[in-house]
């Protein structure tokens, strides 16, 4: 029994501790750590076009009020990439915070790409 719950304890330790690798090396997912509540921040996303065919972006929406995001072109050719700057607002937020903003395309296969912001917001 306690083989069994040895063999148990480590497979989700090692299940568990893959997923975090995964997430901290996904380009869609920006962690800023700790942040102060009131101020703002900001990141860069980079979406590159890795079809063959002309990439329209529809529009970007956020889960949030406290997330904006700005991007500086709306059509992308094969191979192209743009910038997506991601600014957020602690202000009134404390705590762990996860927030999405999703990129509307024209791409039938992926319609939507989910761009994730995480923090840790503290009080000064």
């Amino acid at each position: 029994m306690k083989r069994i719950f040895l063999i148990f304890s480590i497979s989700i330790l090692f299940f568990s501790s893959g997923h975090c690798l995964e997430e901290k090396n996904d380009p869609n997912t920006w962690d800023f750590s700790r942040v102060e509540e009131g101020k703002s921040v900001k990141h860069t996303f980079t979406l590159k076009n890795d079809t063959d065919k002309t990439l329209a972006i529809k529009g970007v929406d956020t889960s949030c009020g406290c997330t904006a995001s700005k991007i500086n072109k709306r059509t992308l050719k094969p191979k192209e990439s743009l910038e997506i700057e991601v600014s957020f607002n602690s202000k009134g937020y404390s705590g762990e915070v996860k927030q999405f903003v999703y990129v509307n395309t024209d791409d039938i296969d992926n319609p939507v790409i989910r761009l994730i912001i995480k923090a840790e917001v503290v009080k000064q």
